[in-house]
């Protein structure tokens, strides 16, 4: 049932005009906010709404001024590719809450996950990341609405890097100086949560949800982020670990015809040092993925990226291959 405060902004809204006939469900799947669908007699929308601390077993906590965070990218992204993200509704600049309208599309993580790859789909997530980068690096005004380094700390960096860290010791003190070079970083705007779970297949193309990490700074986060999904998906798909492979190349070649901010070996070497750690850490951080479960496959994740976190590489086909024959030999 919606509280009364949530009735309230509803009500504030506009967007419905007899309180007592609408119907709201709560959408499964998020670990961070409530969000419901709003069913009305007219229409249908999302009500996306905060929480002050993340449903994980580990203690993890998040300012609720993340909402307006994701507002703020999502209109600042429609103006460059107005396809790939959903339409705001209504929002207040103080409310830990938000509108949006309802997008009747699967995820792509529910695609990949019954072992639906499509190749073309993977190059169109990485072309379309790669124009948002593009358009917004070297920004001195987008930057200025993005400097929300705490955010991006408590939702990404610590869970992530800093909480793998204090879990495997051996690696500490470069996950430590990973972290402390990514916060540093200030080159574009970044996602921080490009998950295929946050992606919606649409015909056009992919549609961009769950903005909330949203923060001006390193652009090869959201690209290590995705392509970190195509390669663990092969534990739980391993008949399609070709396919995401594939995908896995597809992304990052398509995402990286559209640099042209800084020579792509560098964003390339910056994106191979953090694809092992993020690797690692979605066994041993704070939001492990949960399809993963049995121990020897989690031995098989912390073999491969241990000794690329230790020595590490400039180019993402090295620690591709690495995975693939740790996968053919298991």
């Amino acid at each position: 049932m919606l509280d009364t405060e949530t009735r309230q902004f509803l009500s504030r809204s506009k967007l419905i005009t007899d309180e007592s006939n609408i119907r709201a469900e709560k959408l499964t799947g998020g670990i961070s906010s409530d969000i419901w669908r709003i069913d009305t007699e007219s229409r249908i929308f999302v009500l996306k709404q905060a929480l002050p601390e993340l449903r994980v077993s580990q203690h993890w906590e998040a300012p609720l001024s993340r909402n307006v965070n994701e507002v703020n990218w999502i209109r600042e992204v429609a103006g460059i590719t107005p396809n790939a993200v959903p339409k705001i509704l209504y929002c207040e600049p103080d409310a830990k809450m938000f509108i949006m309208e309802f997008l009747d599309c699967p995820t792509w993580k529910d695609q990949l996950m019954r072992g639906d790859v499509d190749i073309y789909f993977a190059a169109k997530v990485g072309e379309t990341l790669g124009k948002i980068h593009q358009a917004t690096a070297n920004s001195a005004m987008i930057a200025s609405k993005f400097m929300v380094p705490e955010t991006f700390d408590a939702l990404r960096v610590e869970p992530y890097l800093k909480a793998t860290a204090k879990a495997q010791p051996s690696v500490s003190e470069q996950l430590l100086q990973l972290a402390s070079d990514t916060l540093s970083a200030k080159r574009a705007l970044v996602h921080g949560d490009v998950s295929p779970k946050n992606i919606l297949v649409e015909t056009a193309g992919p549609i961009f949800l769950d903005a909330e990490c949203a923060w001006y700074g390193e652009p090869a986060f959201d690209l290590a982020f995705c392509l970190n999904h195509m390669l663990l998906k092969c534990v739980h798909v391993p008949k399609k670990k070709d396919a995401l492979l594939a995908s896995f190349d597809a992304l990052h070649t398509a995402y990286f015809t559209k640099v042209d901010w800084e020579p792509v070996k560098d964003l390339e070497a910056r994106t191979a040092r953090l694809l092992p750690a993020l690797f690692l850490a979605r066994i041993d951080g704070k939001s492990p993925v949960e399809y993963i479960q049995s121990e020897d496959a989690k031995d098989l994740v912390r073999n491969t990226a241990l000794p690329f976190i230790k020595t590490t590489t400039s180019q993402l086909s090295e620690f591709k291959n690495s995975w693939a024959r740790n996968l053919a030999n298991d």
